[in-house]
């Protein structure tokens, strides 16, 4: 049967609330220890956002060279440890492992996930901003939970989530050419209606400038009329938000429960 509808699922910060936890300070500082990267000269969550992360996220998030890999470049470029290439391969390697690893998806979104890709109308998406290594573990987490899944690249196996990453396409969610691929692999350019579900950078680390908060609503009414455009059908958009406007955290599977339910309603999809 022809998909009329997409459906596109954010990963970090969305259906992977564990993704954004890891990056908060005192878990962050705490994970920089037990990687080894502390011994490094990366102590702090400032040094690791600055030195680290934020200098080298464009190429890090559009090619194939990996986390591990360009953080132990950078490691090497700008920190000048005097140790070991193996000693900083390990510590790269042994972080990157720790964060994809523990960046699963919430098991409160299973409900949701298998509705959409137990509808034959829906196409069902994971679009993410992530270091080539992520594709495996995005669909290795959601195999953990029943749901199946597949590279956008690779072979439809029918019925299972499609994971469109950054770095495999080679450009980001806020660019064209990223949805115009989904599009094209998809053969998506008969759909009527796109549902999105996205925090939008808001339950992101604030120690990451990704997370600005002034910034979300600009990234939504970004996001709407591209998607507009790229796929000529209506968008809609649903926020997923864990903060409450003091700052303090809802209840996670609450907050869940809340969109799944909306999106049951919008796509008609039974609970379950």
């Amino acid at each position: 049967m022809e998909k009329t509808h997409l459906v596109i699922f954010d990963y970090s910060g969305t259906l992977s609330l564990e993704a954004a936890l890891f990056s908060r300070n005192e878990r962050l500082v705490m994970e920089l220890r037990g990687s080894g990267l502390a011994d490094l000269g990366i102590v702090t969550a400032d040094v690791f956002w600055r030195e680290i992360v934020n200098p080298t996220w464009q190429e890090g998030s559009t090619t194939g060279i990996g986390y591990a890999t360009i953080m132990a470049d950078c490691i090497r470029e700008r920190l000048h440890p005097g140790v070991s290439d193996d000693t900083i391969i390990g510590a790269a390697q042994s972080f990157a492992a720790r964060y994809f690893g523990a960046s699963v998806v919430h098991p409160r979104w299973r409900s949701l996930l298998a509705g959409v890709t137990g509808e034959e109308t829906l196409c069902g998406v994971v679009a993410t901003d992530h270091y080539a290594e992520a594709t495996g573990y995005i669909i290795g987490h959601l195999e953990a939970l029943g749901i199946g899944a597949r590279s956008i690249g690779s072979p439809d196996k029918g019925g299972c989530l499609s994971v469109a990453n950054s770095a495999d396409l080679g450009s980001h969610k806020a660019d064209r050419r990223f949805w115009e691929q989904v599009r094209d692999l998809l053969s998506l350019e008969g759909i009527s209606g796109v549902t999105i579900v996205d925090d939008f950078g808001y339950n992101e680390t604030t120690g990451d400038a990704y997370a600005a908060r002034e910034k979300i609503e600009q990234r939504k009414e970004q996001t709407e009329a591209l998607m507009e455009d790229v796929f000529s059908a209506a968008v809609a958009t649903v926020p997923f938000m864990i903060q409450c406007a003091d700052g303090s955290d809802r209840d996670v599977a609450g907050a869940i429960e809340e969109v799944s339910a909306l999106m049951r309603a919008r796509l008609s999809i039974p609970g379950v």
